[in-house]
């Protein structure tokens, strides 16, 4: 089946390009154990750009995509982020990103295998059609279509249910080795049983925490974290000016104190954060990319005695010294990881959120006249909007709402 859509390609010219490419449709499993199913035709309607797509076509750049382009082929239709209308059983949906022959594709092991569609191995959604596993197409909740047509609002928000997925994974995570790493001391200052300290530890872990990066990423776990642990201190580490809307929204979100990294010496932005904190934290969640994130926590002693590291970022290699390491007793972990039951409490919660407000939209024809200027110049240029997106399927979409 022809279709119209951008997609990447191994050349170190043009990574990335809009133009006819044939559709395929080899049957795809959901988890191992279920069968494999043919993909049923969706139609992307809004679809959000991430910092993936944007590693792809670097990778493009450097032709190192093979493993990435579906069996075959010599190219991957990106885009995972968005809502898809399927006219199969006339409704609109969100695809489930990862699939494949493992028990949790997000978490495979060595004898399993995975795919993610506009990722790796499988079409995504920046395209006028695609094929997804029925299995894997994800009900939106009631109220926001009319007319058959999708609210702009909620649909702008639907661009984030994958990394609002991994967030509620991050707080999940974070609940779990914080209440392990913590009970048995927490039972005895509280003079309470194992069980009990459990639950108290879970909580208490986030009660001095700093969120290093202020991206969406950092954006959506500083909302879980509010929104779980009321009583949390949650402190915010950026570069852009607090008066800043992406600053203003984001504390009002998480309820959030804010430091600003202009800071020429680490040690000095240290400091800074310790005195918002009240203290040194007891989580770190590094979510800026960068390699200062590590010497903030460990060099220069933000990181508390007992404390945890989540390490989300990619690409900055985490150090310490082993002997404050060992006596400090810190616990550091790096998962990026959701499951579906995450997708779909995301889906949930985003539908009331108001996270619309910080996306901005880019007109699909100039795009597809220029997709790579697009990127470069509209979409990750320091001037962009904390997210783009794409009406894809302008029919499909109430403007008005």
């Amino acid at each position: 089946m022809k279709n119209y859509g951008t997609y990447f390609q191994n050349d170190p010219v043009k990574p990335l390009v809009y133009g006819e490419v044939e559709l395929i449709n080899p049957p795809r499993q959901r988890l191992r154990g279920e069968p494999a199913k043919d993909g049923i035709l969706v139609h992307p309607v809004m679809v959000g750009f991430c910092g993936t797509d944007h590693e792809l076509m670097e990778m493009g750049r450097k032709g190192l995509l093979g493993p990435k382009f579906p069996a075959g082929t010599n190219r991957l239709i990106n885009g995972h982020e968005g809502i898809v209308w399927v006219p199969g059983i006339n409704r609109f949906a969100i695809v489930l990103i990862r699939g494949g022959d493992s028990i949790d594709p997000t978490r495979y092991t060595e004898d399993e295998t995975y795919f993610e569609y506009g990722c790796d191995q499988a079409d995504g959604l920046f395209c006028d059609s695609m094929y997804v596993n029925p299995d894997m197409l994800l009900p939106i909740p009631d109220g926001y279509v009319h007319d058959g047509k999708l609210d702009l609002s909620f649909a702008k928000k639907m661009v984030f249910p994958d990394p609002f997925a991994c967030m509620l994974f991050q707080l999940e995570r974070m609940e779990d080795l914080g209440s392990a790493h913590w009970f048995r001391q927490t039972a005895r200052r509280r003079h309470c049983s194992l069980e009990e300290a459990r639950t108290i530890a879970a909580d208490e872990i986030f009660q001095r925490t700093v969120i290093f990066g202020l991206g969406t990423t950092g954006m959506f776990i500083g909302d879980v974290i509010r929104q779980k642990h009321p009583h949390a201190k949650i402190v915010f580490v950026g570069r852009s000016d607090e008066n800043s809307p992406k600053v203003r929204f984001a504390l009002e979100q998480a309820d959030a104190i804010y430091v600003k990294n202009n800071y020429d010496d680490p040690a000095d932005c240290a400091k800074a954060i310790i005195q918002a904190l009240g203290g040194r934290a007891t989580t770190f969640i590094g979510v800026s990319g960068s390699n200062v994130e590590h010497r903030i926590a460990f060099e220069h002693k933000v990181l508390g005695c007992n404390g945890i590291y989540n390490s989300f970022s990619l690409g900055p290699k985490v150090t310490f010294d082993t002997m404050p390491f060992g006596f400090e007793n810190h616990l550091i972990f790096g998962s990026i990881n959701f499951r579906q039951d995450h997708m779909e409490q995301a889906i949930q919660m985003l539908a009331k959120s108001r996270y619309d407000e910080i996306v901005g939209l880019i007109d699909r024809d100039e795009f597809a006249a220029d997709p790579m200027g697009a990127y470069e110049n509209k979409i990750y240029c320091k001037a962009a909007p904390m997210k783009t997106a794409v009406i894809w399927n302008p029919a499909m979409i109430d403007t008005t709402r």
